[in-house]
């Protein structure tokens, strides 16, 4: 039994296919927790961010978004969120630095939030992810079961930063 509350969000737009990666990864991820009988680990997923979900990460130890990412990385990243209540114009409505600004900002609470950027490699409009994707989405996939068997090291590194 998990003793922190953790909350697991993934967006991006499945009808663009590898933007679609956070939504895929929650999909999956999902089965493996409920498979595991693992609790306290919930899930969101939606096109993009929104104002209201800094009052879904306002309860949680422990937040990591996932979104599919054009940056030049491998196959993917975890980084640390900081608090930003700057509105950045980005392919999102809202940044998950914007999210946990408001949060710190309207609940006075920073929980330790990740994004996982997966590489992504196709963007057209249409269903299905990209094969080079789904390795990528694979990858992070066993990334993330390992940090979720002991998620105290992802929130006592948060505080690192």
């Amino acid at each position: 039994m998990l003793k922190y509350k953790i909350l697991i969000y993934g967006y991006g737009n499945p009808g663009r296919q590898d933007d679609g990666l956070g939504n895929a990864f929650v999909e999956k991820l999902e089965k493996w927790v409920n498979s595991e009988k693992l609790d306290k680990i919930e899930f969101d997923s939606n096109y993009q961010l929104n104002i209201e979900d800094a009052e879904a990460i306002a309860d949680k130890d422990l937040v990591v978004f996932v979104d599919a990412s054009t940056e030049d990385i491998k196959d993917f990243i975890l980084t640390p969120v900081n608090a930003d209540t700057n509105v950045t114009f980005t392919t999102h409505a809202a940044s998950p630095g914007y999210i946990v600004g408001l949060c710190k900002d309207l609940y006075n609470k920073i929980p330790a939030t990740y994004l996982l950027h997966i590489k992504g490699y196709e963007w057209a409009f249409k269903e299905g992810l990209s094969d080079k994707a789904i390795a990528n989405l694979e990858l992070s996939i066993t990334h993330i079961k390992t940090k979720l068997t002991d998620p105290g090291q992802l929130i006592n590194q948060f505080q690192d930063y």
